[in-house]
C-alpha cells in the first residue's frame, strides 16, 4: 500500500465538492422514484415478495440447472427462480393480477416447463398465493430494523465515544441507505427479500468503516497535544492514517463480490450488485461525509467538546479572580 503510506491528502478540503456530488445523486434518486410513481404507482420496483403473486414449487425427475429452467420460462423475462432443497427442485415466484386465478398461473408455468423438458420430467409439488399484506409487513419490519439499528448505534457510540460521534455516524449511514435506495429506483432494480438483506448488510458495513475512522480521531484527540491541534487538521490526519486499512478492506470485499457477481448466477446477481454499490458508497461516506459531519456538528453545536468546557472553566476562574 505504498500509495497510501504516510499520505497527506486533503479530504476535508474536498468536503463541499462531496456534498454537491451526494446532493446530485440523491436528486437523481428522488427523480427516479417520482418517475416510477407516475408510471407504475410505486416509487420502487417491488418484487413478488412485496406486491404479492403465486409461488410454484417444481420438482424434476433428474438434476436440472436453474439456468435451464429460466430459459424455459422466458430467459431474461422469466420470474424469479430459486433452488429449493436438492438439485432437482425449484421455486418460481410469479407476479399476478387480482383477477387472475392461481391455478391458471401454475398451469401456465407447467405448460412452459413441459414444452421444454417433457411432461413426464417434472411435477408441480406446491402452489401458494403470496398476498400483498405480507409484503406490507415485511416492508414495515425492514424499516423498524433500520430505525432500531440507528438507535442502538447512537447509544453505543455516545457511550463509547461522544454524542457528536454518534450523530455523525447516523448521518453518514442514513446518507448511504438513501443514496442506495435512490439508485435502485433510478435503475429499476427489483426489490426482493435478498435486496433488503443486502441493504441491512450495507448498513453494518458502513457503520463499521465509519467507527474505524472515528476511533482514530478519538485516539489522536486523546494523544499529547491533540486537544490543542486544529480540528480540521486532526480529522484529516486521522482519515489519512486509516486510509490503508479502509482501501484494503474495501478492495478485498469488492474482489469477493465481483467474483460472486460473475460466478454466482442470475439468482444472486441483484443481491451482489446492491452489496457492491453499498461498499463503494460506504467507503466514500466514511471519508467524505461522516468526518466532515462530525466537524460541522462540533462547529455549530459544540456537542461534548472538552475544549469548550475547559475554556468555560478558565473563564469562570478568571472572573472569580
Amino acid at each position: 500500500m505504498w500509495l497510501f503510506h504516510d499520505s497527506k491528502y486533503g479530504f476535508i478540503e474536498l468536503r463541499r465538492i462531496a456534498y454537491v456530488c451526494s446532493g446530485v445523486v440523491l436528486a437523481l434518486g428522488v427523480g427516479g422514484m417520482a418517475i416510477n410513481l407516475l408510471r407504475t404507482g410505486k416509487m420502487l420496483n417491488e418484487g413478488v415478495d412485496f406486491t404479492g403473486g403465486v409461488l410454484v414449487q417444481v420438482r424434476f425427475a433428474e438434476a436440472t440447472s436453474d439456468s435451464e429452467l429460466r430459459a424455459a420460462l422466458g430467459g431474461v423475462d422469466a420470474p424469479p427462480i430459486t433452488r429449493f432443497g436438492g438439485e432437482n427442485e425449484f421455486v418460481v415466484r410469479a407476479p399476478i393480477d387480482e383477477d387472475v386465478d392461481i391455478d391458471e398461473v401454475a398451469a401456465g408455468i407447467g405448460a412452459q416447463v413441459g414444452a421444454a423438458f417433457g411432461d413426464d420430467s417434472f411435477e408441480i409439488v406446491r402452489r401458494e398465493a403470496v398476498g400483498p399484506k405480507i409484503g406490507e409487513e415485511l416492508r414495515g419490519q425492514a424499516a423498524m430494523a433500520v430505525l432500531f439499528s440507528f438507535a442502538l448505534t447512537l447509544l453505543y457510540i455516545a457511550i463509547r465515544f461522544e454524542l457528536r460521534f454518534g450523530v455523525a455516524a447516523i448521518i453518514a449511514t442514513a446518507h448511504d441507505i438513501l443514496i442506495t435506495i435512490g439508485l435502485l429506483a433510478l435503475f429499476q432494480v427489483e426489490i426482493a427479500l435478498p435486496t433488503v438483506a443486502a441493504l441491512l448488510t450495507i448498513l453494518g458495513y458502513s457503520l463499521n468503516d465509519t467507527i474505524v475512522v472515528f476511533d482514530r480521531i478519538r485516539e489522536n484527540l486523546n494523544a499529547r497535544g491533540g486537544r490543542r491541534e486544529d480540528p480540521y487538521r486532526l480529522v484529516n490526519r486521522s482519515i489519512n492514517e486509516t486510509l490503508p486499512r479502509t482501501v484494503l478492506t474495501s478492495g478485498t470485499t469488492l474482489a469477493v463480490l465481483l467474483s460472486l457477481l460473475v460466478l454466482g448466477g442470475a439468482v444472486l446477481r441483484p443481491f451482489t450488485m446492491v452489496l457492491i454499490l453499498g461498499v463503494l458508497i460506504g467507503t466514500y461516506s466514511s471519508i467524505f461525509i461522516a468526518s466532515p459531519a462530525l466537524l460541522e456538528i462540533q462547529r455549530r453545536y459544540g456537542i461534548a467538546d472538552p475544549r469548550a468546557k475547559e475554556r468555560k472553566r478558565a473563564e469562570r476562574r478568571a472572573a472569580a479572580v
